[in-house]
């Protein structure tokens, strides 16, 4: 309203009293100016998150050249549609159900405490959506941790089935009992745990322990990749075979995107921006994460050269260590980036790092198969960051951020001459929730797509490559001259070639009356898989000896094992040739 309107309509309102006059003009003024004020505070917080939003969903970005980067070449195109798959299916899931498992009445009815919630589905009556964007982009990070973990072996299927399940159903649970204003274990709740509940600022616990914990249950019932602990006859192999990615490059570039988008993580969820002090929250934040990563990256990589040093009385510096060290100092830092000083930063971060490199090591060990290590990364670093917030909260902070600072991490209790560890306490609740739903609720789904022959590939995919499978690649360059003349390589392709057309009989037989739609899958299996996975039984292994005549000798070199595998191949395609030929 101008100013001339305003002094026209109180003159008119109130008459020709002159104190009523300017008492009218005043109070009309300064309504205008608060009005005008809280839209500019609106517009800018809005405009913060949605920036955080796109900083943390170009993460997806990252993850996608860190997955292409450690995958075989054969892989790539694979990969990166799986990817993609992730963040799709986690836009769907979050969308329909998802959010409104997570914050649906958190607002509305902030006093209750309840499991899970139940408003707000399909956006309905959503008031802030630029928040759903910026949780949209929290759930999708934490449906792609899994991708890499599961590369070069896992169906297509399976990526878009975990990925709607994990952003609609189970990391929303998570995201309620932590982040929520309803959650049992939130700092938010109005009673809250304790008196102090679980504090995770950016998702330690509620994004990478979740997403680390459902790669750890998918890597543990899909199994190593072929080759990888054991030879192509199922056979344990005396050391593991390394299979290097193909492309450090674009690990480089995917690692440097991620610590980018970060920034965008952590200082993003402080919500509002133009909120008493938050601006110098937030430049803290940023602080905190940019140290984190520089420790933990330092830390892996200086502990590998110092145990590479001792073993081989070489030093060598790894790269790829350093890369994920520098990932683990900033999963580790998420949960406490806003409420830890600087130099409890550094310290975070470096163990962090010196975690990562130790559950590395022991997921080989254990012979358990993460082509990316995301298990380390995620898991054991989010774990470990969500328990330091228990030791080392600076009272300050805590209250800066959560307005409470009656329980501080127990470094800080101490130092006040108590022993109070109840920050501490909510903190390991916390993490033992989430690694207790996640595998109560994970495991039997990951099972069931295992069960049903959805989860893992066909072992000659995985050997000529997933992108042949899915999208054609090797044969197109094959057709055009590109491919190379490896032998061992275009057997392999030849016998894959082979069994795809067996398999489009079988289903063109199914349609018309005979063999049953599941004997696609059943044919040969894989332990309890049941997807075209042959393992080589005492019974197969002489059928196959008979069958070809005495062509199979015993393995004594590199070209015997050739030799074998090509005789052994011949008598199958041989006995699948008959069978074809019986159907006729």
């Amino acid at each position: 309203m101008s100013g001339g309107n305003t002094y026209q309509t109180c003159l008119s309102s109130v008459g020709g009293d002159t104190n009523a006059l300017i008492e009218c003009i005043s109070s009309t003024l300064d309504a205008a100016m608060n009005a005008a004020t809280d839209n500019v505070t609106n517009s800018v917080n809005t405009f913060f998150l949605i920036f955080a939003a796109i900083l943390i969903f170009f993460m997806q970005t990252g993850f996608a050249m860190i997955c292409a980067g450690s995958v075989r070449i054969n892989n790539v195109q694979n990969t990166l549609l799986k990817n993609l798959l992730d963040a799709c299916g986690a836009s769907l899931g979050f969308y329909t159900v998802g959010y409104a498992f997570a914050f649906g009445g958190s607002f509305a009815n902030p006093s209750q405490t309840t499991f899970i919630g139940n408003t707000n589905f399909f956006l309905m009556d959503v008031e802030n959506q630029a928040f759903w964007l910026f949780q949209f982009a929290f759930a999708a990070t934490s449906a792609t941790i899994v991708a890499g973990t599961l590369a070069e072996r896992c169906q297509m299927t399976a990526y878009l089935c975990y990925s709607i399940a994990l952003s609609a159903f189970v990391y929303p649970v998570v995201v309620h009992s932590i982040w929520s204003n309803n959650g049992f274990l939130s700092a938010n709740n109005d009673d809250p745990l304790w008196g102090i509940g679980m504090v995770d600022f950016a998702g330690s616990c509620v994004v990478h322990t979740t997403g680390g914990m459902t790669a750890l249950i998918a890597t543990n019932i899909l199994g190593p990749r072929t080759g990888r602990f054991h030879d192509i006859r199922g056979n344990l192999l005396e050391k593991p075979t390394p299979m290097p990615g193909h492309s450090v490059a674009l690990q480089m570039l995917g690692t440097f995107i991620l610590w980018v988008g970060w920034y965008g993580f952590n200082t993003g969820s402080i919500v509002y921006l133009m909120k008493n002090d938050n601006y110098e929250v937030i430049s803290h934040v940023a602080i905190n994460t940019t140290l984190a990563a520089a420790a933990g990256t330092v830390t892996a990589l200086f502990i590998d050269s110092a145990i590479q040093e001792h073993n081989t009385g070489e030093v060598t510096f790894d790269l790829s260590y350093a890369m994920n060290g520098c990932l683990a100092g900033l999963v580790s830092i998420t949960a406490g980036c806003a409420v830890v000083q600087s130099w409890a930063a550094l310290l975070i971060g470096a163990i962090g790092g010196a975690l990562f490199l130790g559950c590395s090591k022991l997921l080989v060990k254990k012979r358990i198969d993460d082509a990316v290590d995301a298990v380390p990364v995620h898991l054991s670093s989010g774990i470990w960051g969500s328990l330091a917030v228990g030791f080392l909260a600076d009272p300050n902070w805590v209250f800066k951020v959560y307005g409470n600072s009656s329980h501080a991490g127990w470094f800080y209790s101490w130092a006040r001459g108590s022993a109070d560890a109840r920050l501490l306490a909510c903190q390991v609740v916390g993490v033992l929730f989430v690694i207790g739903w996640v595998t109560s609720t994970m495991t039997p789904f990951f099972w069931l797509l295992h069960y049903f022959g959805f989860l893992r590939s066909d072992s000659l995919e995985e050997v000529v490559g997933l992108d042949v499978g899915y999208t054609g690649g090797a044969l197109h360059r094959r057709l055009h001259g590109k491919e190379s003349e490896e032998e061992s390589y275009s057997a392999y392709l030849d016998e894959y070639v082979h069994r795809r057309k067996e398999r489009a009989y079988m289903k063109n037989s199914s349609a018309h009356g005979g063999l049953p739609a599941s004997s696609v899958h059943s044919i040969s299996l894989h332990g309890s898989s049941y997807h075209g996975r042959k393992v080589i039984t005492p019974a197969m292994k002489e059928a196959a000896l008979s069958n070809s005549s005495g062509s199979v000798k015993s393995p004594e070199s590199d070209q015997d094992w050739k030799d074998n595998e090509k005789a052994v191949m011949d008598s199958s395609r041989n006995s699948a040739q008959s069978l074809s030929l019986v159907k006729e």
